[in-house]
Parts: C-alpha cells; sequence; structure tokens
C-alpha cells in the first residue's frame, strides 16, 4: 500500500493517485468541518478537497506529514469560511465515547452539559493558536507534531502552548470536571 506522500508526489502526473487519499482523509476532515461549522461541513469539505488538489504541488514534507498538510488546507478553507461570515471561531463542543451500557453514556452527557458553558469560556479566552492545537488534537486526533503542522510553529512551541491551554482549562473547570472530560481534553 502507498503511503500519503507516495500517492501525492504521484498524482501530480497521474490524476488518480489521488483518489486514495480522498478515501483516506475525508472522514476526518469532514469531521472537522462538522464540529466546527456543521450546517457547511458537506461544501467546506468539497472546497478542501478541490484546494488540495489544486496545490499538491506546494507540499513540502519536510514541514510534516500529508495528513498535517490536508489538515491545514481544510484549516485555510475554514477561516475563509468564517471571513465570509464574519463570525469568528468554532463553538467549543464534546466529542462521547460509545458504550455498551446506555446509561454510562447519559451520565457523560450530563456531567459534559454540567461543564460545557464554562468550558466554552476557557475555549474562548484561549488564544486563538492554543485553541486550535487542543482542538486538533482533542477532535482530530492528531499528535502535538501533526497538529504544530497544520496550525505553523514548530513542535517544540506548540508542545508548550498545548501544555498552557491544558492547563487552563484544568484550572478553569477545577476539581468538579467529569474524568472523561479532562481525560479527553486535559
Amino acid at each position: 500500500m502507498a503511503t500519503d506522500e507516495e500517492l501525492l508526489a504521484r498524482s501530480g502526473t497521474d490524476a488518480s493517485a489521488f483518489e486514495p487519499l480522498v478515501e483516506r482523509h475525508s472522514r476526518a476532515l469532514h469531521g472537522y468541518f462538522a464540529r466546527r461549522a456543521p450546517g457547511a461541513a458537506d461544501d467546506l469539505l468539497s472546497e478542501a478537497w478541490l484546494r488540495a488538489y489544486a496545490g499538491r504541488g506546494t507540499y513540502d514534507a519536510t514541514r510534516g506529514p500529508v495528513k498535517a498538510w490536508l489538515f491545514g488546507v481544510a484549516r485555510n478553507v475554514l477561516a475563509a469560511h468564517w471571513r465570509g461570515q464574519e463570525r469568528p471561531g468554532a463553538a467549543a463542543a464534546l466529542a462521547g465515547e460509545a458504550s455498551s451500557d446506555p446509561w454510562h453514556a447519559v451520565d457523560r452527557r450530563l456531567d459534559a452539559a454540567a461543564v460545557a458553558p464554562q468550558l466554552r469560556r476557557t475555549l474562548a479566552e484561549l488564544p486563538a493558536v492554543e485553541r486550535e492545537l487542543l482542538l486538533l488534537i482533542a477532535w482530530e486526533q492528531l499528535s502535538p507534531t501533526e497538529a504544530a503542522a497544520v496550525v505553523g510553529v514548530p513542535a517544540g512551541t506548540a508542545r508548550s502552548r498545548l501544555h498552557r491551554a491544558r492547563t487552563r482549562l484544568r484550572e478553569a473547570l477545577g476539581p468538579s470536571a467529569p474524568l472523561s472530560l479532562t481525560g479527553d481534553l486535559v
């Protein structure tokens, strides 16, 4: 199976080599958009793939993996969308875990609902880069190094900003924060 980097390189001369990238990463990119702009996720995903295909020659392997580059393209598409909508950033949302016992899920949703307003406020108060790093890692399951490449900062800088963001969340949510929340985000 070809790596993302090999497929992207081959897509310069063979357009069909780009298709597996779309298959591999569409779900993750759609999730990125759905959590930040739910009503526009499908359109934003289409726009991101158009831009990624058009800009595939600009990929620089020294700046990170293809996945991080694709999330960078998605981030730029989302920023353009928000500029067009004249509204800043996305509202915070919490991802739940699957469970065989529905009552555990109900408990987690109730716990999350109790801290959601404070979580939203704290996320909104974070510097934009710290918030984006945290959400890329918590929601999109990117590594800190991949998230650093998406926002365009060195990996060490991303780790220190991520540490600050997590510390602020822990302080804001305090000891009453549900374990499932602090385990996922902080």
